[in-house]
């Protein structure tokens, strides 16, 4: 039995989890129509997420999945902050504000988070993910019991490795076509940029763990495709953006809309973290920073959240973190639910 049918859930969709995008009711639509919703709880703190599982179980009755990140603890690094601060001076002062005086950590790893760990453990949410790494094997061990499913990012082999070793119970193989940030476990090590259907085949014949595919699938033929290799389900992330029930903003969505969806380009300068995104006006500065490092994740994000909210309050919206996938010029505007429903009739017509 694998873990979809152990949570009841009929199409082999995993809705991704998109901080500052996906939403309960996203969440809930998508797990109503049959496949696994998701909520991304990674952009708050314990009271954050527990508002937002609850609002999602009022929503629905059925499974979801809450996503969280485990980077490693970033390290303060005065100087290297300061040149990163005054080189992204200039655009600030375009719409008339300067940057923070100095950089903090807004996001909480789970790993360093004991807050996030008690509030899954009351409220046990069906399933729960981890992206950019692992937690301890103290607080698997913890969720396991609580009879929590476990699923985790792995962009190789090897990473794939250390999460079966783990006891985790499924691992999402993510391409380099994926949107969104890179779920890499060292930012700094190598990374073989491994596509989807490589990755996805390479862990399927490791044998460890059942895999969901991820990165660039967007239709029901990509579904279909995904499970020919063996995975197990596909994770959706880009497609569902344009929903009316994403919290992506008018400019996202007319972006994703646009020319720039067949042109998207990895970029660290928004958050610190390689991340697949629609070009613009941010990505657009990495020639003016001359191969200038930014400081660690998620301490650049504060300056990149920054720099958007000062452009926006000018009415410009090319400083936004805008992820998409390599299949953004396939996304369409449906409502989250006939979204699935659509998705299973093109896999049913793909598998003939």
């Amino acid at each position: 039995m694998s873990f979809l049918d152990q949570l009841g859930v009929t199409i082999p969709l995993v809705q991704a989890p998109m901080a500052g995008v996906s939403t309960p009711e996203m969440a809930a639509a998508v797990s109503d129509a049959g496949a696994l919703g998701s909520i991304a709880v990674g952009a708050t703190d314990a009271a954050g997420a527990g508002v937002m599982i609850a609002k999602t179980r009022a929503l629905t009755d059925r499974p979801f999945n809450v996503n969280f990140f485990v980077h490693a603890k970033p390290q303060a690094d005065p100087v290297r902050e300061a040149a990163w601060l005054e080189a992204l001076a200039p655009s600030f002062a375009e719409f008339g504000a300067q940057p923070p005086a100095q950089l903090s950590t807004i996001y909480t790893s789970f790993a360093d988070d004991p807050a996030m760990l008690a509030l899954l453990l009351e409220a046990r949410p069906a399933v729960v993910s981890f992206h950019f790494g692992l937690p301890s094997a103290e607080a698997i061990a913890a969720l396991k019991a609580a009879g929590i499913v476990l699923l985790a990012c792995a962009t190789s082999p090897a990473e794939a490795l250390a999460v079966a070793a783990t006891g985790v119970d499924a691992v999402v193989a993510q391409g380099i076509e994926a949107g969104g940030h890179r779920g890499i476990f060292d930012p700094e090590g190598q990374d073989d940029r491994l596509g989807t259907l490589a990755l996805t085949r390479l862990l399927v014949k490791q044998g460890r763990l059942p895999v969901v595919a991820a990165g660039g699938i967007m239709d029901g033929a990509g579904i279909a495709a995904a499970l020919k290799l063996g995975a197990v389900a596909a994770q959706l992330g880009t497609a569902f953006v344009p929903c009316p029930e994403s919290a992506a903003d008018a400019a996202f969505r007319a972006a994703l809309a646009g020319p720039g969806a067949g042109h998207t380009v990895f970029t660290k300068l928004i958050s610190g973290r390689i991340a697949r995104s629609l070009p613009n006006r941010f990505t657009a500065l990495e020639s003016a920073l001359g191969g200038l490092q930014p400081p660690d994740y998620p301490r650049t994000y504060d300056a990149g959240k920054a720099l958007n909210a000062a452009a926006k309050a000018q009415g410009e919206s090319g400083f936004a973190a805008q992820w998409a996938g390599q299949g953004a010029p396939l996304a369409r505007a449906w409502p989250a639910a006939e979204l699935v429903v659509l998705l299973a009739r093109e896999l049913a017509q793909a598998q003939g």
